[in-house]
């Protein structure tokens, strides 16, 4: 609504405004600009972005067609200040387009593109003709980069306007001219913050920044309509001269800021700034991500040397940061998180209105959580009032966090949690059109709650099955209608874990499986649909299998879940168990050895069980593989327990770092391929995103399959024939994986 009234102020159309008109053409003039207009007004020009062929305006790195209008200001003065702006529901001005760059085949070809970006908002920025940004909706990427070329940046007081730099997300740094003006804006510290965490501002904390001059609110009063207000406000800050603006700044702020920018300024506190912000990134990334260093050495080069060799350095960055297999990875990664957030399956018969969720604890709070935020309105049931009194608080604290974070007010809060109603009972079923069941991991617990939600449901409800091992055509047999029952595997802890996993059976129906992707992406998740099985269940199994096995030979926890972190994992097998629950881990662990013999096995699970007989059950009981205190260490009850357990190591496939990781990884992608090639998964895109938002595998190694295609399938096949001769089956080369090393051009991730 609040871009509408911006564009409808500035939207170059055929319809007069009220103080605008097409007549005479002396006054107005109309050319071409980025499939959008310019119009002038009081000699004003007013520059509006709208890209018919886009939901948003990307502006690509070939930026002749805004050039040329500018051109044409600054040689014929025909106007005396800038007005841009959108014309797009929701969005300023993105980035460039990741096709174009991935289409590039060399670093110097991205370099020079930069530069001509570079010299244009170099021209922008030092023009006599004074050049407004006029910012609503996502101003990202080149398109902030843009907004503080210009002289002055206004922004409308919405949600959805946020200001951002996200390149080092898809392992790149800002191209034209972010890394040189960000630190001159909002100081050092502000724009390490920004660059490197590729996180979105808000417009309030943009102003407090110093980011953006002026904010607006188009609902003051005194005006007939948001549109007029947001046009007049617009107006009247593009002909104001810039220095008059800026001595409303309060006095003591702008003290303040000048102090503090005096204080970074000096040479010794800019190199221990310099140093402090390396050493973090080293500790965050682990030195497997180039792009927050090259982002780092760019704002320096700046600082210490100039901008023209801060320009410079940014543009050879960028074309060298395209070319890596880091960035290659994490943009394949984004272009599959945009695909996996579609319903592919169309809409369904019967929309999701009205859901009911079995089970408060942890996982079902959390799915309450995620459904009332999106406007779902919503059941929460468990057995006991203290149960559901729990999870209707963790629900409630969850929105209240946010409230006393000012991300929002009180009256929101409260509006959200009256989508949510608690009960003991199953009242209200009766027009529930999906009920979602977050019950123990036992299948005649949940053969019971199937019975019993079936007999007061009508007909239509989708029954979803919240499981992360136990087969759902299982869960699905004690179903009078089978053909409603899927798998919805969230998960935890629901509200931070983007991924969802939709697991179908033979008798599930299309339509239910539409219902069951839409309500998914409603709750604002990434879905992947799987067969009759579960891939992320397997895959991270696979790792704490071999992990168990690395331990009986004499690896220390802590150097089995280095093996795994140096890689790229956030945590290892042992810390993710603890983290779970050990208990939970074996319950996992027996199944699929059951489900899949001795392919599956690795270390032997009586030291887990032995574990859970001291009452070694993880995070949640202060000791697991790891003690929980003041500090994290190894749990020395458990290398008592290892003692009964130990096997004979290797010398010939672990005797180095790289082997045991390797047996690890192997182990783990091969699994990964084998689930493709059951039809577990429907492609290698949806394995690469399952995996790397599912159970962590690294982003910058773009997931499994991808992985292959980099690493080499030929030479993964070699390691791993190397590792079933001493370990046999579990290491043996799926077909899959068999057939890519005949054919070496295949691509895995396509």
């Amino acid at each position: 609504m609040l871009l509408h009234s911006v564009s409808l102020a500035y939207a170059c159309t055929v319809q007069a405004k009220q103080g605008w008109s097409v007549k005479p053409k002396s006054f107005y003039k109309q050319v071409p600009f980025l499939r959008g207009h310019i119009k002038y007004k009081d000699d004003v020009a007013v520059i509006q972005f709208n890209d018919p062929a886009s939901k948003v305006n990307k502006q690509s790195l070939q930026l002749h067609e805004l050039a040329d209008v500018l051109g044409d200001i600054w040689l014929y003065r025909s106007s005396k200040s800038v007005v841009l702006i959108s014309g797009k529901p929701g969005c300023f001005l993105a980035g460039a387009d990741s096709n174009m760059l991935q289409s590039c085949t060399t670093s110097e070809e991205v370099a020079s593109l930069c530069e001509e970006a570079q010299k244009l908002f170099r021209r922008i920025e030092q023009s006599r003709v004074p050049i407004v940004a006029a910012i609503h909706g996502s101003c990202v990427s080149r398109g902030l980069e843009l907004a503080t070329a210009c002289h002055y940046r206004i922004a409308t007081k919405s949600k959805e306007t946020v200001l951002g730099t996200p390149e080092v997300m898809l392992g790149l740094l800002p191209g034209a001219g972010g890394t040189q003006r960000l630190p001159k804006m909002v100081g050092l510290l502000g724009a390490f913050d920004m660059l490197l965490s590729g996180k979105n501002i808000t417009a309030d904390e943009a102003k407090k920044m110093g980011l953006v001059d002026q904010l607006v609110d188009p609902l003051g009063p005194g005006l007939k309509s948001p549109e007029e207000r947001t046009m007049e406000y617009l107006e009247e800050v593009a002909l104001y001269t810039f220095t008059q603006q800026k001595m409303k700044t309060c006095h003591c702020k702008r003290v303040c800021a000048e102090l503090w920018d005096t204080v970074t300024g000096l040479g010794p506190v800019r190199k221990i700034i310099y140093s402090t912000v390396t050493k973090r990134v080293q500790k965050q990334t682990k030195n497997l991500y180039p792009a927050p260093f090259q982002i780092i050495e760019c704002v320096k080069t700046g600082i210490e040397h100039g901008s023209n060799a801060g320009y410079l350095a940014e543009a050879q960055s960028f074309g060298k940061l395209v070319m890596t297999s880091e960035s290659k990875a994490l943009i394949g990664l984004h272009n599959g998180h945009l695909l996996c957030k579609k319903n592919r399956f169309g809409p369904p018969e019967k929309e999701v209105k009205k859901l009911a969720i079995l089970g408060a604890g942890l996982m079902g709070a959390g799915i309450a959580q995620v459904s009332v935020d999106k406007g779902l309105t919503s059941i929460l049931k468990d057995t006991t009032e203290d149960a559901i009194s729990k999870g209707y608080e963790k629900v409630y604290k969850s929105f209240d966090t946010r409230v006393k974070k000012k991300a929002m007010i009180s009256f929101e809060r409260d509006a959200i949690m009256s989508n949510l109603s608690i009960q003991t009972d199953y009242s209200g079923f009766e027009s529930a059109d999906m009920v979602i069941e977050a019950v123990f991991e036992d299948l005649n617990i949940k053969h019971k709650v199937l019975k019993e939600v079936e007999a007061v449901t009508p007909p239509h409800c989708i029954f979803a099955t919240n499981t992360s091992a136990l087969p759902v055509r299982d869960i699905a047999a004690a179903s009078k209608r089978p053909e409603k029952v899927i798998g919805i595997h969230y998960f935890s802890p629901v509200d931070k874990m983007q991924l969802v996993e939709i697991v179908t059976t033979d008798k599930t129906s299309k339509d239910t499986l539409a219902a069951a992707v839409s309500v998914a992406l409603k709750q604002g998740k990434i879905v992947v649909t799987d067969g009759p099985g579960f891939y992320t269940t397997r895959c991270m199994g696979c790792l704490l299998m071999e992990s168990l096995r690395l331990l009986q030979e004499g690896v220390t926890a802590t150097k089995s879940d280095f093996l795994a972190t140096s890689f790229g994992f956030n945590v290892g097998p042992f810390a993710v168990t603890d983290e779970v629950g050990v208990d939970i881990g074996l319950h996992i662990s027996e199944m699929l050895c059951k489900a899949f013999g001795s392919r599956y096995e690795g270390g032997s699970l009586e030291i887990v069980k032995t574990m859970l007989e001291k009452g070694l059950k993880g995070c949640k009981s202060g000791k697991g593989f790891f003690l929980y205190g003041k500090t994290k260490s190894v749990n020395p009850e458990v290398e008592e327990i290892l003692k009964n357990h130990q096997v004979t190591l290797c010398v010939c496939c672990s005797s180095s770092e790289y082997d045991m990781q390797y047996r690890l990884l192997s182990r783990c992608i091969n699994e990964s391929l084998m689930c493709l090639q059951e039809g577990i998964i429907q492609s290698p895109l949806e394995g690469d995103i399952g995996a790397v938002f599912g159970y962590g595998f690294p982003p910058m190694h773009g997931g499994p399959f991808r992985f292959v295609d980099t690493f080499g399938a030929e030479r993964l096949v070699s390691l791993m024939k190397r590792f079933e001769d001493v370990y046999g089956n579990q290491f043996t080369p799926c077909q899959l994986l068999l057939d890519h090393t005949k054919d070496p051009s295949k691509r895995t991730h396509r």
